[in-house]
């Protein structure tokens, strides 16, 4: 299929900037104190010793060591066009957002040097136009199902492009996204170089800080699952697939217990937790990032609401959940206060890592990608890779709805008549399987 054409657009000049050895530390140490309060003013959180450049390098370096994996940082974020050189040192979070400011990225591995580049030819106003465009574009797939590639490619020179020599000669395999405003709600799997999606090269993560992120690794596999759902609600759209989801989970991929509907209360949740440690909490319900405050945004249970703002108090950090999983997210679009709380949604709710999607994909979608998923975790050697993989089986037709049945690449489940009566489904655009993104520690 031939792709189409990028949007007539300036050149990009990339403009690598150095920084003298000295200045390194301090010029990292203030982008990490800027994302970092940022995150602990909107969600109270209480201050946070920020990492140095040289823990961060070792926390990455860890990493690698443990899982094989080699990851890198990337910080994308908008500095005006003033500021250059260590005066943008001084940049602190005062500073008034503008239209024109432009894009900078830095990037930080586990054994070279960071590097820093000005995207020149790049403005707030234009990248920001050109996200939204993207996130529109991708989920509607009934008009004109590629339309989302034009601005998925234009993300990609902006953010991926300038940056691209330096992950291959690094041999870098999963990239974790430190994001400004207006890009924390990006499909990131979804960026395009116009031959690859970005998810066919990299695993992808997004954090809010890695001062904010419990980077202790652990290995999945070692850890039993609680899942908790419901499929019928009086104030939302039912999830018929939800059954099949989490008894394929419990009963047949993972160890651990199950609870549907009437068992899917508040009581219930911390009860099974406080009698076990289960080190992932798989909730298949509704769950809804709304603008303004944290308390606006909620998990739907069986029968009440779960205010994210609540989270902290479940005791999820005593021991440490490994991983939270929302298997059915709706992501509100344009809101700062929006982003804030889904890219810090692993933080506030005091997990490792959280696996949560920016807009509702379908009932059966969702069970199709986290059924695969699942099966993946107990192979790959990180979460992001698991998901990575998960979305490749979906993007090449491997994991579809066929004859009343999910088909994956390890087994057929059969699905109950209420599904089996939606006939067959291609899960292969970007729609079904973009909007899940890995927050927190990708590891």
């Amino acid at each position: 299929m031939a792709l189409p054409p990028l949007d007539p657009h300036p050149p990009l000049h990339n403009v690598t900037v150095e920084l003298p050895e000295v200045s390194l530390d301090k010029y990292l140490e203030q982008l990490e104190k800027n994302f970092t309060v940022e995150y602990e003013e909107y969600l109270e959180l209480e201050e946070t010793d920020i990492k140095t450049l040289g823990e961060v390098r070792n926390t990455l370096g860890k990493i690698q060591k443990a899982t094989g994996v080699k990851p890198a940082i990337i910080y994308a974020f908008f500095v005006p066009k003033t500021l250059s050189g260590e005066v943008e040192e001084s940049k602190n979070e005062d500073l008034i957002p503008n239209a024109q400011d432009q894009l900078t990225l830095v990037l930080v591995t586990p054994d070279r040097k960071p590097i820093r580049k000005r995207v020149e030819g790049t403005t707030r106003q234009d990248v920001l136009f050109q996200a939204k465009r993207l996130r529109n574009e991708v989920t509607k797939i009934t008009s004109r199902p590629n339309r989302y590639l034009p601005p998925a490619q234009r993300m990609y020179q902006w953010l991926i492009a300038p940056l691209e020599q330096e992950l291959q000669t690094g041999d870098i395999e999963n990239i974790v996204f430190i994001a400004d405003t207006g890009l924390r709600s990006l499909p990131l799997a979804a960026l395009h170089s116009g031959e690859n999606f970005l998810v066919e090269d990299y695993s992808v993560g997004l954090m809010p800080s890695i001062s904010l992120t419990d980077t202790r690794y652990e290995n999945i596999q070692n850890f039993q699952v609680l899942a908790m759902g419901a499929s019928d609600f009086t104030e939302h759209r039912s999830l018929a697939a939800v059954p099949v989801e989490l008894s394929v989970v419990t009963d047949s991929l993972w160890q651990g217990k199950s609870f549907l509907n009437e068992g899917f209360t508040l009581d219930n949740l911390k009860r099974q937790r406080s009698q076990k440690p289960f080190g992932i909490i798989h909730l298949a319900t509704h769950a809804f990032f709304e603008p303004i405050i944290p308390g606006d945004s909620y998990i739907q249970l069986w029968n009440s609401k779960l205010r994210l703002d609540q989270l902290r108090q479940l005791g999820w950090h005593q021991p440490p959940v490994e991983l939270l999983v929302l298997s059915a997210c709706q992501t509100a679009q344009g809101s700062e206060e929006v982003e804030l709380g889904f890219a810090g949604l692993g933080v506030q709710a005091g997990v490792k890592s959280a696996l949560a999607s920016l807009w509702f994909v379908n009932d059966e979608g969702t069970m199709a990608l986290m059924t695969n998923f699942y099966e993946e975790l107990r192979k790959a050697p990180i979460k992001a890779e698991a998901l990575r993989r998960a979305q490749l089986a979906m993007l090449k037709g491997e994991v579809r709805l066929e004859d009343g049945k999910l088909v994956t690449p390890s087994q057929v489940v059969p699905l109950p008549p209420e599904l089996a009566q939606l006939g067959d489904q291609n899960l292969s655009h970007p729609l079904f399987w973009s909007a899940f993104t890995m927050i927190g520690s990708p590891w």
